[in-house]
């Protein structure tokens, strides 16, 4: 399928998410008492992750928020990718067979932006098998995507806001700070530069920054002194264990202004699907911190859940997260608008 005709669907779509009243009202801006849609990689679930056709696909569907991983280019250009490798949704391999490093990975920090731009992305391979990671998502193949940078996805979101007066905000997370250092780029500071270039400054500007790495994160407020809203990402390995402590959350409310747990870190499985629910939103909130987990999906429902409805229903209604990152917004906001 040819690129153009990508873009005549996505507004045909746009047209018809109008007409059946899915677009969300317009928002003067965000407030804690606002459950949000965080498109996780743009809408993920139709589209290969963090296009730009995926990007159009979210905010069309009624997305509050569109997330981009940022990783950065040989020329120190930000890119909107999920990974520091470009083997596991791109052609890659085929195009530039001999630029692996080592331990058998493509390294975006490896290429120039030219470079970069000459690949296609497809949907998510699983290292080694190489087998596709959701298979009944957009076929591999079967279209002309590519890597757009965090220019060319700020243009599109805030053009669309311009044409349709809605108001929706990014979410760039900055992917590995430690290993750009490493490299010689500080991440953070090119970053937060483009942002402010492009008006994102001050504590109520509609955008959230997230970071994995806390000592980055601390980096952002204290060093570099950004007033952009900031969010703590909270994985669900045990090297994180100590951020959802009392100690570790004081320590996070010293510095940022929400935190992005992964969904077991609020709900997990016990015997025989039993659910166990922790305090941890009720503890981040008594901080005053927002709580945006991660990720909300249809295809990949948790053991406990029979639905993606109740799924919703589970964390933002009984529980009462803030918002959350889904590959399927114009479901999740179907699932708001039953309540």
């Amino acid at each position: 399928m040819k690129k153009k005709y990508v873009w005549y669907i996505l507004i045909i779509i746009a047209v018809l998410c109008c007409a059946l009243n899915l677009n969300v009202p317009v928002q003067a801006q965000h407030t804690n008492s606002q459950k949000m849609i965080i498109a996780h990689r743009g809408a993920s679930g139709y589209l290969p992750e963090h296009t730009l056709e995926a990007v159009a696909m979210a905010y069309a569907l009624g997305a509050d928020f569109i997330e981009q991983d940022v990783v950065l280019t040989r020329d120190g250009t930000p890119v909107v990718l999920h990974d520091i490798y470009l083997d596991l949704t791109t052609n890659v391999r085929e195009i530039f067979p001999h630029r692996a490093r080592p331990d058998g990975r493509w390294y975006v920090i490896d290429f120039t932006l030219a470079e970069i731009k000459t690949l296609q992305v497809s949907e998510r391979v699983q290292p080694g098998t190489r087998m596709v990671v959701f298979p009944t998502r957009f076929p591999v193949g079967k279209s002309d995507f590519e890597i757009p940078t965090l220019a060319e996805e700020i243009e599109l979101i805030q053009g669309l806001n311009t044409s349709t007066g809605r108001n929706v905000g990014i979410y760039p997370e900055l992917k590995q700070p430690a290993f750009h250092t490493r490299e010689g780029y500080d991440i953070g500071k090119i970053v937060l530069d483009m942002l402010a270039e492009y008006g994102y400054e001050g504590p109520e500007a509609n955008v959230y920054v997230q970071c994995f790495e806390p000592d980055y994160t601390q980096r952002l407020r204290q060093e570099l002194g950004t007033k952009l809203p900031l969010v703590q990402l909270i994985g669900a390995g045990r090297v994180y264990d100590v951020l959802v402590t009392a100690a570790g959350l004081d320590l996070i409310a010293s510095y940022a202004n929400g935190i992005g747990p992964a969904l077991s870190r609020i709900v997990s499985e016990k015997a025989g699907n039993a659910r166990k629910i922790s305090e941890l939103v009720t503890q981040a909130h008594k901080r005053g911190l927002v709580v945006h987990p991660y990720t909300f999906r249809q295809d990949e429902l948790p053991p406990y859940i029979q639905n993606f409805d109740e799924l919703i229903r589970l964390f933002f209604f009984d529980i009462g997260v803030d918002g959350g990152f889904t590959d399927f917004p114009d479901r999740m906001k179907n699932a708001f608008s039953q309540r």
